[in-house]
């Protein structure tokens, strides 16, 4: 069992800045794939980012390659959305997901685990 705490979200202007942490009890953190998924208003959840095991192997949406950064720190059993350049659209509740296949990693399907989501807000 694996529970997930998303932290970090809040209200920026566009172009701005906002790192999203999402906290993982257990001591098997190091063994599931981790992901960022997020939900607009009247929209399905859809796949931002994730990361395998090791953190050696990341995948990215094509609406923020190159603007959001994934990344883990097995030691501190977190996983990190750095996320810069935001943008109106980027407006959502995100998701910290976990997963023990690493497998179709932008299906939400695969995860086993979510966190209770957080809310960002980009302003134009």
């Amino acid at each position: 069992q694996v529970q997930l705490v998303e932290s970090g979200g809040g209200l920026v202007q566009a172009g701005g800045s906002l790192r999203l942490s999402c906290a993982a009890s257990g001591r098997t953190f190091r063994r599931y794939a981790m992901a960022w998924f997020r939900q607009a208003p009247g929209k399905e959840r859809e796949f931002v980012a994730s990361i395998n095991w090791s953190g050696g192997t990341t995948y990215y949406a094509d609406s923020v390659k190159g603007r959001f950064t994934i990344s883990r720190d097995n030691a501190k059993n977190t996983v990190y959305l750095q996320m810069n350049s935001l943008k109106p659209e980027d407006t959502a509740v995100y998701y910290c997901a976990a997963a023990v296949q690493f497998a179709y990693y932008w299906r939400s399907s695969q995860y086993d685990y979510w966190g209770q989501g957080t809310q960002v807000t980009v302003s134009s």
